[in-house]
């Protein structure tokens, strides 16, 4: 990497710098870790210095060709650093500033940003596969190979130059590697419970999936006052780990029929709200019976480009259940993100307990294959030991 001490922020714009990133060149390959020129931040953009980055299951799907996005690119999209240098017209951040990227960089402007619900941003949300950043550049090369962007942000390397719009500033108490986790899986668990469904005190709340995503609807329920939360799962150690981070029961879908067992939990009449936090059509349909009448589901994971799920329509109208999808938690990253971040600054969001493994860059690989296997609830890639922590 090209030395940056001494340098003024200005002279860091100009000159960029050579790092260390993963870069996948086909589907289906292994990720290679080499050098990476990164150019500097143009207008509305900063380059900030990562020092962790979340191993997401988006990205296994673009590696294997599930959810498809332009390559050869540097994947990565749930990370958390210091800014190291800003471009032109950029006032909210400053070279030293903590921040988490939102993968998600709002224009601020479209009749759904001004309505409060920037997830559906009609500059950012079409963008989002493209592989460029906001303005349709690219920053990265592999010696004369250009590199496409992902999410805008391509968290796997040691730097990264991201739209203005998706760095949003944060305490500097909490560590950076936790933090990085604010930026996707907490975000979009935590958000798909207070924002769309609006989960109540009292309430039972069923949660399909207890990775990331789903861990974090369990922590936002039981943090909502749901007094019934309960998460389905296959693997052993992350039902053992919902109900550390509060829920009160637990089901193994290989053993029960989930069904009649969230009903025998609720009295016979199914979850007031229910999450699908695995994006499998069969899972969603479960989800659906799963929910009482009035129920709502949220619909959280997402499915293959191709794949339908199936609701029967005459119950849809007869019991007037609400199906309903969350991108990103229905967030608004500038507001979420530092509230997510205060309440595990106070103890009532341990969401530093959802990393169940650390690796360094060189083992990418073997993080994706651990995420294939089913042992993390959240891996995370540190690329910057002495500001991770």
């Amino acid at each position: 990497m090209v030395p940056l001490a001494g340098l003024t922020a200005a002279e860091v714009a100009r000159v960029g710098v050579t790092m260390r990133a993963a870069i996948l060149l086909g589907q289906g390959e292994a990720m290679r870790v080499a050098d990476v020129e990164l150019d500097p931040p143009g207008p509305a953009e900063v380059q900030v210095r990562l020092a962790a980055s979340g191993v997401c299951a988006s990205d296994w799907h673009t590696l294997t060709g599930r959810i498809p996005s332009p390559l050869p690119a540097v994947l990565g999209h749930e990370g958390a650093g210091v800014v190291e240098a800003v471009g032109d017209g950029v006032s909210h951040v400053s070279p030293g500033d903590h921040v988490v990227l939102s993968w998600l960089p709002a224009c601020g402007r479209c009749r759904y940003c001004e309505a409060g619900r920037p997830v559906l941003c009609d500059v950012a949300a079409p963008a989002l596969l493209a592989g460029t950043l906001l303005g349709g550049g690219r920053r990265l090369r592999y010696g004369s190979l250009p590199l496409y962007h992902y999410s805008f942000l391509s968290t796997f390397a040691e730097q990264a130059v991201v739209p203005a719009a998706s760095c949003v500033p944060v305490r500097r108490d909490v560590p950076l590697a936790a933090a990085s986790l604010a930026g996707c899986a907490v975000l979009t668990g935590y958000g798909a419970v207070v924002n769309r469904a609006r989960v109540t005190p009292g309430s039972a709340a069923v949660i399909f999936g207890a990775g990331g995503v789903g861990l974090s609807c369990v922590m936002a329920a039981a943090l909502a006052g749901a007094t019934r939360v309960i998460a389905v799962d296959p693997v052993p150690a992350k039902r053992e780990l919902a109900a550390a981070l509060g829920a009160t029961h637990v089901i193994d879908p290989a053993e029960r029929d989930v069904i009649a067992a969230v009903r025998e939990l609720t009295g016979g009449h199914g979850a007031d709200f229910g999450f699908d936090a695995v994006g499998s059509p069969a899972v969603g349909a479960s989800a659906f019976d799963a929910i009482c009448r009035g129920g709502t589901l949220v619909c959280i994971g997402i499915p293959g480009p191709d794949a339908m799920t199936a609701f029967p329509g005459p119950r849809l109208v007869r019991e007037e259940k609400i199906v309903t999808g969350s991108l990103y938690g229905s967030c608004r990253p500038f507001q979420d993100i530092p509230a997510v971040l205060d309440l595990f600054a106070a103890g009532r969001l341990p969401v530093d307990k959802l990393v169940s493994a650390t690796y360094g860059l060189d083992q990418i690989n073997q993080a994706f294959a651990d995420l294939s296997a089913g042992l993390l609830a959240r891996g995370v890639v540190v690329l910057s030991e002495d500001i991770a922590w």
